[in-house]
């Protein structure tokens, strides 16, 4: 078994964001179309990578501690919003799913509804704005 170098999870934390970004969109149009079955996967398959995304993502912080944003002027001051709402939002997100799914397992469908209509926007912005913060931090000014 081959192990990545710790280097590399910055890039499957991406990944991981993106896949959980798709998995919410097409667990989204499966429920609008009453595809139940379909949907429950997508969403479930959605917290499941959302869940190893922070395990990676703490993982790597762990090892590594912050990284400093290289941009300079008008695009530090855009990475920074991004970044700040990406990660109150991030942190509303957590106990948003785990209530949002619990209300789905335990039958509570027009409790899981009006939940879902919050959690659902916040939690694609979250995961697509992981990808621009890697995106911007990693590729538009890599570290020298």
């Amino acid at each position: 078994m081959t192990v990545l170098p710790i280097s590399f999870l910055p890039a499957v934390n991406a990944a991981l964001n993106a896949t959980s970004a798709l998995l919410l969109a097409v667990g989204y149009l499966f429920i609008r179309k009453k595809k139940i079955t379909p949907h429950k996967v997508c969403m479930v398959s959605a917290l499941g990578t959302s869940t190893l995304f922070l395990i990676s993502y703490l993982t790597y912080h762990y090892h590594v501690g912050s990284i400093r944003f290289a941009g300079r002027g008008g695009i530090r001051m855009l990475y920074f919003s991004i970044l700040t709402s990406h990660t109150i939002l991030a942190a509303a997100i957590l106990p948003l799913a785990l209530i949002t799914v619990s209300r789905a397992l335990r039958g509570r469908f027009d409790r899981h509804v009006r939940i879902a209509r919050w959690t659902l926007p916040i939690w694609l912005y979250v995961s697509v704005t992981g990808v621009i913060v890697y995106w911007m931090l990693y590729h538009l000014y890599p570290r020298s």
